[in-house]
């Protein structure tokens, strides 16, 4: 674990309880008087807190250091993921936080089971508890869109990841791509790209595999 988050983190005094407070006092047993570090996941900085008591239920802390330190991709690329089952997104959300995907944007699309609903506090959870691992100091954004369309109005340029005789290149210059459902898009919803890019394998992917794929060739 890289720090620990806390949405107070920054404030002079810190008191720790529930979740972190078991993780830290009971299962790693850490002592008065260690130091730990902090992160809001809102801001650049890493804090440090001295442990001054620690309570059956809770513990209180000092900020005694802090320094900006960002470890953040380094590049911002958007993944337009057409909605697929909650529980294969949240087996893949850390995978594509640790590969340094900036934002993803979750749409219905023909084939997206409109009874599949992601719920965003257990996607932000899953992100912060993923971070604290990777060390990544602000949290991948997380958005829910109704329609292709409004998608792409937003991000004209995104290319389609499909079977297509075309390869992805990794050059550096792809901003945001699309990952269809399983099963991929239907004609029309095809037609809304500009650009239709295919992976270098004669196997078919899932569509979790090809987010992560992806998102691996173009930013690792």
């Amino acid at each position: 674990m890289q720090f620990i988050y806390h949405p107070e983190a920054g404030e002079a005094n810190l008191i720790v309880e529930g979740e972190s407070f078991l993780h830290l006092f009971k299962s790693r047993r850490h002592k008065e008087g260690e130091k730990l570090l902090f992160r809001n996941l809102k801001d650049c900085y890493l804090f440090t807190y001295l442990v001054e008591r620690v309570e059956k239920r809770k513990a209180f802390l000092k900020l005694v250091f802090l320094e900006c330190k960002e470890v953040l991709p380094k590049r911002e690329v958007t993944l337009i993921w057409c909605v697929v089952d909650p529980k294969v997104v949240e087996k893949t959300l850390p995978s594509l936080n640790e590969i340094g995907i900036w934002r993803v944007v979750f749409v219905y699309c023909e084939r997206s089971q409109r009874n599949f609903k992601l719920k965003l506090d257990r996607l932000k959870k899953i992100l912060i508890n993923s971070s604290q691992q990777c060390g990544r100091s602000k949290l991948m954004e997380i958005e829910i869109e109704t329609s292709l369309k409004k998608v792409l109005k937003r991000f004209p340029n995104t290319v389609l990841i499909d079977f297509c005789d075309t390869p992805l290149n990794s050059d550096g210059k792809l901003t945001s791509f699309c990952i269809g459902a399983e099963g991929g898009l239907v004609e029309s919803e095809r037609g809304l790209f500009k650009e239709i890019k295919g992976l270098d394998t004669p196997l078919v992917l899932k569509s979790e595999t090809a987010a992560v794929a992806v998102s691996a060739k173009i930013l690792l």
